[in-house]
């Protein structure tokens, strides 16, 4: 009984039962529906033995939450485990198989599907059958490593975005000024990335920190309930390598590249004015222009990874300085909102390259969102480029 979970109480026969009319039960239950719970009973109860010295005392308080919410949990993660695992297999394969997108850049958005796709392929399974199970049905060490392998994908994808925004706000800030990335950079890039999340992600296998079951305990991660302080700083010591620094990069190059592009625009429409012309190029009939199309391409860039990984943090924060306000339906979703990123990136980082959506039109067209209409888009991406490439240069000048 050591290994598997524990039924002994709590079954879903005897749940049905105590909202049958009638039972006592349903008069007084000082514990019940707490919590979005649905019994006075703990959550922990069915986590097996050998798991148990695992378990933080904060998690006895919680009633085990209602087994609709298993099921529910169960089937949205399977959904985005299947998109998340296409999605990104597809991002793989399409720009690994175009000769056009074999280049230095587009490696870092390959590592980007691949972590992702680690991610999913590894997490969603264990995570919808514990579900199933209403508890972590594998074992103490299919926890850690479930954790280790999270934190690690969740790591190198985090620093892979950060690494493509850097990638951007050089070829557009910079322009020809710059050296071109090359494969020995684009791997160099790669290499840096993933070896120091591997260092991070090791660390608790090491004593700085743990990984441990979550609130629900249908999931495991990284021990931020812990009073201790040496396993205190590691949580804020990797919140701050894996969020605020990346955040920060993010944030100063998508700034800068709309800025730069906006400027650009600006002097192109005056020398346009002086010259007595409607335009200096023709893609200025667009209805969007291009500072306009980058700026929302940025925005949405930067919503959606605040919008992954902040209630992550937000949950880690308080488990160190206010662990009281922590509940295990609050630890659920901070789990699936941070694995939405497996979902959303390949959407993100590769059908917003045009040239990555006419490949894919020609390999899977039930799979892609264009037609030829979006040839106009890629002209004028690719001008866009081109003019901001100069920006440095006519600054100079």
């Amino acid at each position: 009984m050591s290994g598997e979970p524990t039924f002994d109480a709590y079954t879903w026969g005897q749940k049905a039962n105590i909202m049958m009319p009638g039972n006592n039960l349903m008069m007084g239950g000082a514990g019940m529906m707490m919590a979005g719970g649905f019994s006075n009973g703990s959550i922990v109860d069915k986590v097996p033995q050998d798991m148990l010295y695992m378990v933080d005392p904060h998690w006895n308080q919680f009633p085990p939450l209602n087994p609709l919410m298993y099921s529910l949990l169960a089937f949205v993660i399977t959904i985005m485990g299947f998109v998340s695992i296409v999605g990104n297999f597809v991002v793989m394969y399409v720009f690994m198989s175009t000769r056009s997108l074999k280049t230095p850049s587009n490696l870092l958005v390959v590592n980007l599907a691949f972590s992702d796709f680690i991610m999913m392929v590894f997490m969603f399974p264990f995570m919808a059958v514990s579900n199933f199970y209403e508890t972590w049905a594998f074992g103490p060490l299919m926890c850690e490593l479930y954790a280790f392998i999270g934190s690690l994908s969740g790591c190198m994808s985090i620093w892979s975005m950060a690494m493509i925004a850097m990638d951007r706000y050089r070829v557009i800030c910079k322009g020809i000024s710059a050296k071109p990335m090359t494969y020995k950079n684009a791997l160099g890039s790669i290499l840096f990335v993933n070896m120091a999340s591997l260092i991070w992600c090791l660390a608790p296998f090491f004593g700085w920190n743990r990984y441990v079951p979550e609130g629900n305990m249908t999931v495991c991660g990284t021990d931020s309930m812990s009073e201790d302080w040496l396993s205190r700083s590691y949580v804020i010591a990797y919140a701050a390598w894996v969020y605020f620094l990346p955040l920060l990069t993010i944030l100063y190059c998508y700034f800068q590249i709309v800025k730069a592009v906006a400027e650009h625009e600006e002097q192109m429409r005056e020398q346009a004015r002086k010259m007595n012309v409607q335009s200096l190029r023709s893609s200025d009939s667009a209805k969007a222009s291009a500072e306009i199309r980058l700026a929302k391409i940025a925005m949405m860039t930067i919503s959606l990874w605040f919008m992954a990984w902040t209630p992550y943090l937000i949950i880690n924060a308080r488990g160190i300085f206010n662990k009281e306000s922590v509940t295990p339906l609050f630890t659920v979703w901070g789990s699936l909102f941070a694995k939405c990123a497996a979902v959303y990136n390949p959407i993100v980082y590769g059908i917003s390259h045009p040239k990555y959506r006419a490949a894919l039109y020609d390999k899977f067209p039930c799979l892609a969102c264009t037609t030829e209409a979006d040839d106009e888009d890629e002209v004028r991406s690719t001008a866009t480029v081109e003019i901001a490439s100069t920006i440095k240069c006519e600054e100079k000048a």
